[in-house]
């Protein structure tokens, strides 16, 4: 018999008195180690001690945080009330419900599985179980994929206009953000918001459409501190984006608009809106700007040499003939510390060109390049490790000559086998397609 076979046995015995004994139990739980806790827990749940426990599923999880509601009201709080996260989603710290027991409560089979993100101090609430979170003020919010119905009765029952910071990163119907909207517009101290992946059914009618759009820029007017906005994978943004813009009431330090489609009046709007002519932040990444005009993005670069620090345009598709413009700008962005240029088809001539324009720049600390076009042997992306490893010296050459102190990586296009890529460093980190058998 293992050593853990009689202390399992004394830890049953003890959860079996403690559940049989009211009085006990209740004065236990003040004094309860957490790794005693799960077993107990189990133990009362499987045997539903109705004052222990209430009854099990939503019943459960609803007397509980109903509980959390009137500690949170409570003025004075004891030193040993340490709890500052509660989360019960099925992936977030399953070893919780298997310490000393060795048994997995299904207390969880009701939530929607979800990655753990990582905890900070400040208080969350996170919308993507159905929970319904403390009446308590929350700094950010994060909302994933539920029903929509379950997002507004949560949204009701916490403070929104303590609500700095907003991620509603959901596979929505336009329709459907257009039900959340009313809500965003009551965070009157919203900082940062990220909206994500709002598609746009097929059938939606232009009248509709138009409507809906409308629905969302009209609550940036009620959002006067926004300063942080990300928009990634949204569909209507193509011919929009001066809606979206121009209802912003104070200039934002980041803007992210990532792998949408958008016109080329769109890009000409966006170099002269007020809202950006004081940008720490702009990123592009994933935008298809290879039969576009890049001479509205040298203005916005231009109206930004001042501020700019951080500059993304990665996969956008540029080529030297789009690139080539953007080098007299570049070389004068006097804050920029970081450049992000992988997955564009760039040439060899046109990246040692990039080098030379941009290492007067003293606070430039990190650069990711492209791969050059004469690295792949064929029109299918096909890379040669050897030319790229020889194109790689001769670049490491020249930033040596030229006494850059830049962090250098450049990047392959994806393997069309695994997916992966290839970046070289000092050294190249090879995809294992390319490692020798």
């Amino acid at each position: 018999m293992g050593v853990w076979a009689p202390l399992h046995r004394l830890l049953e015995l003890a959860g079996q008195s403690l559940l049989q004994n009211e009085a006990l139990a209740f004065a236990a739980l003040e004094e309860l180690p957490v790794e005693l806790f799960p077993p107990l827990f189990t133990a009362a749940f499987a045997g539903r001690h109705t004052h222990a426990d209430h009854e099990p599923h939503l019943e459960t999880f609803q007397a509980a945080l109903n509980g959390l509601d009137l500690l949170l009201a409570e003025e004075v709080r004891p030193r040993w009330w340490k709890l500052q996260v509660l989360d019960l989603r099925r992936n977030a710290r399953q070893d919780f419900w298997t310490l000393w027991s060795g048994i997995k409560a299904s207390v969880c089979s009701l939530l929607e599985p979800k990655p753990a993100q990582p905890m900070q101090k400040a208080r969350r609430v996170e919308a993507q179980a159905g929970l319904k979170p403390a009446r308590a003020p929350v700094e950010k919010l994060r909302i994933f994929t539920i029903p929509v119905q379950s997002i507004r009765r949560i949204l009701k029952l916490v403070q929104l206009d303590s609500i700095q910071d907003l991620e509603v990163n959901c596979t929505w119907k336009l329709a459907t953000l257009g039900r959340f909207l009313p809500h965003l517009g009551r965070m009157g101290n919203l900082r940062r918001l990220l909206l994500s992946r709002v598609r746009l059914l097929p059938h939606t009618t232009p009248d509709r459409e138009e409507h809906c759009v409308g629905q969302l820029t009209a609550q940036f007017l009620n959002l006067p501190h926004l300063q942080e906005l990300y928009l990634d994978s949204i569909s209507f943004l193509e011919g929009r984006l001066h809606q979206v813009l121009r209802c912003l009431k104070t200039p934002l330090e980041t803007l992210c608009i990532n792998n949408c489609l958008i016109s080329e009046s769109d890009l000409t709007y966006l170099s002269q809106c007020p809202s950006v002519s004081l940008l720490k932040d702009l990123g592009l990444s994933g935008v298809n700007l290879t039969s576009l005009s890049l001479e509205p993005l040298q203005v916005l670069i231009e109206r930004t040499l001042a501020t700019l620090q951080d500059l993304d345009l990665d996969e956008c598709g540029i080529m030297d003939s789009q690139f080539s413009a953007l080098l007299p700008s570049l070389s004068r962005c006097s804050q920029l510390t970081t450049f992000r240029f992988c997955g564009n088809p760039i040439s060899m001539s046109m990246l040692e060109s990039l080098l030379q324009h941009t290492v007067g720049l003293s606070k430039l600390s990190l650069v990711l390049y492209p791969a050059p076009l004469e690295s792949y042997e064929d029109v299918r992306s096909t890379l040669h490790p050897g030319l790229l490893a020889q194109l790689h010296a001769r670049l490491r050459q020249l930033l040596r000559t030229s006494g850059w102190a830049s962090t250098v990586w450049f990047s392959s296009n994806t393997c069309p086998h695994c997916g992966d890529e290839i970046f070289y460093g000092m050294w190249p980190i090879l995809c294992p397609c390319y490692m020798p058998a």
